[in-house]
């Protein structure tokens, strides 16, 4: 099967195109960079890569039209300045609607896309959240613009997969909670944590459920969540635990912030119905495969989407 990657230096994008790779697979990716790392690109005969955006709808276009991929996985996102709505619309709509057009025009058999969980909003009415919850995308330029290009995939005639993911980490996570405190704990400064919850999720895991999805499992929207949360204290003591740091400085405890959600947990029932039982990665070996990784590459800027995260 050929499949074309759209993000394909970023966390999600570079470890699908492995896997494929390592199934005998061909891969043709993009990226511009913004927030991936070209050490993150595969070196392999089987893989081919161009580096661009995706809001270059002639590059879109030449590129479908030139590798007729069977299938897409659109990981691409911009999300690394949360004031910078322009970038965000570029990427995250204009590139999406690319993909989707391309896609149609070039008959692609399936497109697999990654969304973020916020598009319910930083307030749910629900916990956990249900794929029947009413879409909120009014707490930043990320998800409104994400929750645009899943409305135009449901326009669209493609026969597409759509993660709605929860927090995603593992090796080459480069933005959120995890890097920040790596980095600053090596530094020797002072972290800070909120009483808020996350489910945090191996990168791997998603994989696994990628490749099913562009092997003709499931169909619409899905969750990808273990269905458990943890407070982010629980990750910041992970990350002592794995730095060996036998007497771990105390975090500074604020508040959540106004454009914080408190928890943000997602129902993963339709997933493990369709795609089976998932045996989730446990968070210290999650936080483990982080920091060898940080360890060998460092992080890169330790940005995030949400201002009340840095």
């Amino acid at each position: 099967m050929k499949i074309f990657i759209t993000g394909v230096a970023g966390q999600v994008g570079s470890h699908v195109a492995d896997a494929l790779l390592a199934r005998g697979d061909i891969v043709i990716g993009i990226d511009n960079f913004a927030t991936g790392r070209k050490v993150h690109l595969p070196v392999h005969e089987r893989f081919t890569f161009v580096e661009g955006s995706i809001a270059e709808t002639r590059l879109i276009n030449e590129m479908m039209g030139r590798e007729l991929p069977d299938a897409v996985v659109h990981a691409a996102a911009a999300y690394k300045d949360p004031e910078d709505w322009l970038e965000d619309s570029m990427t995250n709509t204009v590139g999406g609607v690319n993909v989707i057009k391309a896609s149609m025009a070039n008959q692609v058999k399936r497109l697999v896309y990654f969304q973020t969980a916020l598009v319910y909003g930083v307030k749910p009415l629900t916990n956990p959240i249900t794929l029947e919850h009413p879409r909120r995308v009014d707490n930043s330029s990320y998800s409104i613009t994400k929750g645009a290009c899943e409305d135009f995939l449901k326009l669209s005639s493609l026969d597409y997969v759509v993660f709605r993911l929860a927090n995603v980490i593992g090796d080459r996570c480069v933005s959120g909670p995890l890097p920040i405190f790596y980095q600053r704990l090596i530094d020797g400064k002072k972290c800070f944590i909120t009483p808020a919850r996350r489910d945090f999720v191996y990168v791997g895991d998603l994989v696994k459920a990628t490749l099913s999805a562009l092997d003709g499992t499931g169909s619409g929207a899905y969750h990808f969540s273990s269905g458990n949360d943890f407070a982010i204290r629980e990750l910041y003591d992970s990350v002592c635990l794995s730095l060996g740091l036998e007497n771990a400085p105390e975090p500074d405890h604020r508040p959540i912030g106004e454009d914080e959600a408190p928890s943000i947990l997602l129902d993963p029932t339709k997933t493990f119905q369709d795609f089976g039982e998932i045996e989730f990665t446990s968070l210290s070996e999650t936080v483990s495969q982080a920091i060898n990784y940080y360890t060998e590459f460092g992080t890169d800027g330790e940005y995030t989407h949400l201002k009340a995260e840095r």
